[in-house]
């Protein structure tokens, strides 16, 4: 007599990557905004004609994964506010961190980037990773690929996620708009330790914006608030000059 073995089935992960997941996710929001939808609708927003087919099934519960879906009540999907808020992002640093934050959503990709915070190994010991959390080998692979496409896509493990080499400096910008309508020179920008400069601007607003430097280093523009166009100008000088003195 036979007896029927239950087939093991594979932890719960996205079946594809965050790139493609996000891009069906912003069709969806395209189409019907943040207003809830029937999943037959969003099926069909994405690109399928059935809804309870097996392709489709598993696409919806990828973005729900990712946090790009949530359901509101049965049968009814609504595009998380993230989605928007990725869509219409003024600049790549808010970009940067919701893709990172849609990375984690996952609690399997949460735990495999906690655990390799450093760096992925290589295919093979992931794989093995995968194979020991309870992935049968087919799966492990697929599972693999999804996952690197996505870390890749969200430019985790870019410089700015990694600690810096050396100190950070601070680069101050003195733009009185007195100062920049009589400007009849410029002089090159000099990178100051932190202390020596920050009680003298303690009075006015800066706006501290970071600039990423080969080998992992950092430095800061200090931007005076209110920052005008006089003052863009002199700061383009600035950067033009010191851009003169390293080719010379």
């Amino acid at each position: 007599m036979m007896v029927d073995v239950p087939r093991k089935k594979s932890p719960r992960a996205p079946s594809m990557s965050l790139n493609e997941a996000l891009d069906r996710a912003i069709k969806v929001y395209e189409k019907e905004r943040l207003h809830p939808a029937p999943t037959e609708v969003v099926a069909a927003d994405i690109g399928y004609r059935n809804a309870n087919s097996g392709a489709a099934t598993s696409a919806i519960a990828s973005l729900r994964s990712f946090g790009l879906l949530a359901r509101s009540k049965d049968g009814v999907l609504v595009v998380s506010k993230d989605v928007e808020s990725f869509r219409f992002a003024p600049d790549e640093g808010l970009r940067r961190v919701l893709l990172r934050q849609f990375l984690k959503t996952p609690p399997l990709y949460a735990e495999l980037l906690e655990k390799f915070e450093s760096g992925l190994p290589s295919d093979a010991n992931l794989k093995y990773e995968l194979i020991q959390r309870g992935f049968i080998p087919a799966s492990a692979d697929s599972a693999l690929i999804a996952f690197k496409q996505s870390v890749a896509f969200a430019g985790y493990y870019d410089d700015e996620n990694t600690p810096d080499i050396e100190p950070e400096v601070e680069i101050p910008i003195d733009l009185k708009q007195e100062e920049t309508s009589r400007m009849v020179g410029v002089q090159p920008l000099v990178a100051q330790p932190t202390s020596n400069f920050v009680a003298g601007l303690e009075e006015q607003d800066i706006d501290r914006i970071p600039v990423r430097l080969p080998g992992g280093r950092r430095a800061w523009l200090l931007i005076p608030i209110p920052f005008y166009e006089a003052d863009k100008q002199r700061l383009k000088a600035q950067i033009d000059l010191l851009l003169t003195e390293d080719g010379e």
